[in-house]
């Protein structure tokens, strides 16, 4: 089966394929499945919303099965920020640096005990005859002082789990621990008897 991901971004279709496929499912972004989508205003005020809007549209625009993912980190100290903005948190979207810069200066005087934060991830599956399935995924940490790692992207390098930051795992680590791998297993856990109820 071919799901198309709403996202341009590489290593989150790595991330999902590993994840997805013992399933048999082959993901594919727009530009491997050969379709343009329209880039969609994510104007939810939750990950969840967020998820369902781009999957929506990929799956109208493009025919195919589409699944999106939407998710954040969300600083205690922070109430909860950045959230739904994390990729924006800077002003500009997909800034990982100034983001991170800007988090970082956020919390420089919030001591280690009260640096708490959650990753977050919402993924929606939308289907061509109007089905959809939604599931959420969470993965516990803390905020570093400072970068740490080379791999991950986002906030990976300044999240950490344990005494080491998301952008220090091997991917196979960093799966089987993380907000959208949580998500996405308990996607497989549902995805077949879902597709033979209905």
């Amino acid at each position: 089966m071919r799901f198309l991901l709403a996202t341009h971004n590489m290593k989150k279709q790595a991330e999902m394929q590993r994840i997805l496929s013992p399933l048999g499912i082959e993901v594919l972004t727009a530009d491997m499945a050969g379709v343009a989508l329209t880039d969609v205003d994510e104007t939810g005020e939750t990950f969840r919303e967020n998820a369902f809007l781009k999957a929506y549209s990929g799956c109208r625009e493009s025919g195919l099965p589409c699944i999106a993912d939407d998710s954040g980190l969300c600083v205690d100290a922070l109430g909860g920020a950045p959230g739904v903005y994390s990729a924006r948190f800077s002003g500009v979207h997909g800034d990982d640096d100034a983001n991170i810069a800007k988090l970082l200066d956020a919390l420089r005087d919030v001591p280690e005990a009260k640096r708490t934060a959650y990753f977050a991830c919402a993924v929606c599956v939308c289907f061509p005859d109007g089905r959809k399935l939604e599931l959420e995924g969470r993965c516990n940490g803390k905020i570093g002082y400072e970068k740490r790692g080379n791999d991950g992207f986002g906030y990976d390098p300044v999240f950490l789990v344990g005494d080491r930051s998301f952008a220090q795992f091997t991917a196979d680590e960093k799966d089987a621990v993380s907000h959208r791998g949580n998500a996405l297993r308990k996607l497989c856990k549902a995805l077949p008897d879902y597709l033979n109820k209905e």
